[in-house]
This record gives C-alpha cells, sequence and structure tokens, in this order.
C-alpha cells in the first residue's frame, strides 16, 4: 500500500511541474531615471543648547544657511532629523521647525526608546 501512495504521488509531483497553467505576461515599469534615497539632515541640540548640523557647531542665526545646501539636492526638501537633550527648551524646537518649514522640508524628532531611559 504505502508503495502504491509513493509512486502517485511521485507521479503527481512530476505531473505538476510539467504542466504549464494560464499565465498573463506583464510588462513592468521601467524607470527613465535613477531613483535618489530620500535626503536626510541631522541637527543635534545639546544640554548646553549649541545646534550641530552633522557634526558641525552652528549657531542658531546660522543653521538656514548651513541646512541650505544639504536639503538643496532633494527636490521635494528632504528630512529635517532633530536629536534634542531633555533639557532642551521647547523654544529652540520650534526654531528648528520653522526654519525646515521655510525650507520646505519635513521636520523629525528623534526620542529614545521607552526601555532605555
Amino acid at each position: 500500500m504505502n508503495d502504491i501512495l509513493f509512486i502517485l504521488v511521485m507521479f503527481f509531483l512530476i505531473v505538476a511541474t510539467l504542466a504549464n497553467p494560464n499565465v498573463i505576461k506583464v510588462m513592468l515599469p521601467k524607470a527613465q531615471s535613477n531613483t535618489k534615497a530620500k535626503q536626510t539632515v541631522v541637527v543635534t541640540i545639546d544640554k548646553d543648547n549649541i545646534f550641530y548640523v552633522g557634526t558641525n557647531a552652528v549657531p542658531l542665526a546660522g543653521l538656514k544657511e548651513a541646512l541650505l545646501p544639504k536639503l538643496a539636492q532633494d527636490a521635494e526638501g528632504g528630512t529635517i532629523v532633530v536629536n534634542a537633550d531633555r533639557s532642551v527648551a521647547i523654544e529652540h524646537l520650534v526654531e528648528v521647525m520653522q526654519i525646515a518649514h521655510e525650507l520646505g522640508a519635513k521636520v523629525v524628532l528623534a526620542t529614545a526608546h521607552p526601555t532605555q531611559r
């Protein structure tokens, strides 16, 4: 009995691989240009209220000028990721958000994971 079942299983496996199901061939679109990853710029505000664009310290008055060339590469304005110390006043975050709005960029506030307090 086991031999017959084994032969039937083998027969159906072979037939299933040889059978050609009706397949619809679809022409997929192709990109005309290279796709680019979205540009993100990291702005860090430490506990002494010193602003950093990447790793370069920047005064608040020069923050917009420092961000402009980094965000100019992206047609949609890019994204600014803000890393701020807990003790930073909300006014500094709002100033960064206003500068991002003027430059047409999105703002993301980076926070610590709840288990990493």
